[in-house]
């Protein structure tokens, strides 16, 4: 498959239109203990910081770094997640988007919008301010989109993703234009989602009409069921209609993903499909999902137990040197391998 493209229940910190778990609020953990493995917190503290001196030190294209940035936002990483917002300043294409090494999409720069966002806030930086406040602009008026408004995901073709539900939709959100975030995840419902199989397929082409990639792809459905969760997160009380059927959505592609889980916790890498290669990330995704779920209190704790045994199968995959092995791997996304994405998760899964 060809991909190139906390602590506490739902707290809301500071502006309203940025939203971000408590603990991103707390100073980042001491360094881990030598009697980690006692003690969940630091043996938290201590995979969150070998995963974190591993993604650093990887090549990243626009998404890697956005969901990185978001990574060290939610761990509480204040200085990392500035060092990284500032570093996609470097890479700003003329149109807005942050971090674009290569050609890029048009919307994968967006998933780093709400730690970029931070970071402005925090420093009190006018060029980061300005880059997020340009990276919105691009999102919301001049991103390529179909008749009804609907982001694409790639230049050059009129193609929908399911990893489009962990872009725009959480920066949007988190930004306060809350209708905009809502329109964007129902009309990649409405073209992706399988009610049978409560999957998401990976690729809907508007042009043909039809699907260019039909499979379920767990990465995908990964992808938008930690989207779901940051998009929830930032909608306020008075969008209670909103936030129960959005967690409802969240609920059923973890429970279609979870009927698919394999014995040994993990996933092959289109999910229904035993041919293909067994996939660390997802059961990262899916861990993380759950977590900010119960921490929210829209997901019922009786899906703690998965959540840990997913936890438990994705930390049994992460190497000396902290690397999360067998994730759906960069640069093609085309076989197991590593990627900054698979990093970024275990971080969001340890911190949530």
């Amino acid at each position: 498959m060809n991909r190139r493209s906390f602590l506490s229940s739902a707290a809301i910190m500071c502006a309203p239109w940025v939203c971000v778990p408590s603990a991103a609020i707390q100073a980042k953990p001491g360094g881990a203990s030598k009697n980690a493995d006692n003690d969940p917190q630091q043996e938290s503290a201590r995979r969150i910081e070998k995963a974190m001196r591993a993604a650093l030190s990887m090549q990243r294209r626009d998404w890697e770094q956005g969901i990185l940035a978001q990574a060290m936002l939610e761990a509480g990483e204040r200085e990392y997640a500035i060092l990284l917002a500032k570093a996609a300043i470097v890479q700003q294409a003329p149109d807005g988007r942050m971090g674009v090494v290569v050609s890029g999409g048009p919307t994968d720069p967006s998933m780093g919008g709400v730690a970029y966002e931070k970071a402005a806030e925090w420093t009190g930086d006018p060029q980061i301010r300005e880059a997020v406040e340009r990276l919105l602009d691009w999102i919301r008026t001049k991103a390529p989109r179909n008749a009804a408004g609907i982001l694409y995901h790639v230049f050059g073709a009129r193609e929908m993703w399911s990893d489009g539900l962990n872009c725009a939709p959480p920066f949007l959100v988190a930004m306060g234009f809350y209708d905009e975030a809502l329109k964007q995840i129902d009309g990649y419902r409405e073209r992706l989602w399988n009610s049978e199989k409560k999957l998401l397929a990976h690729i809907w082409d508007d042009e043909k009409g039809a699907f260019k990639d039909g499979n379920f792809w767990g990465g995908g459905n990964g992808w938008a069921a930690a989207g779901l969760a940051r998009t929830i997160r930032c909608l306020p009380s008075d969008r209670k209609k909103d936030i129960e059927r959005l967690a409802e959505f969240c609920r059923e592609i973890v429970d279609g993903c979870l009927a698919h889980r394999r014995t040994d916790g993990l996933f092959h890498d289109v999910v229904d499909q035993p041919a293909t290669f067994v996939e660390t990330n997802l059961a990262q995704m899916l861990a993380y999902a759950v977590f900010e779920g119960v921490n929210q209190g829209w997901l019922s704790q009786s899906y703690l137990k998965r959540a840990y045994e997913l936890r438990a199968a994705a930390r049994g995959k992460m190497d000396a040197f902290g690397f999360v092995q067998g994730v759906c791997g960069a640069p093609n996304f085309e076989r197991a391998g590593t990627s900054t994405e698979g990093q970024a998760f275990c971080i969001l899964m340890e911190a949530a």
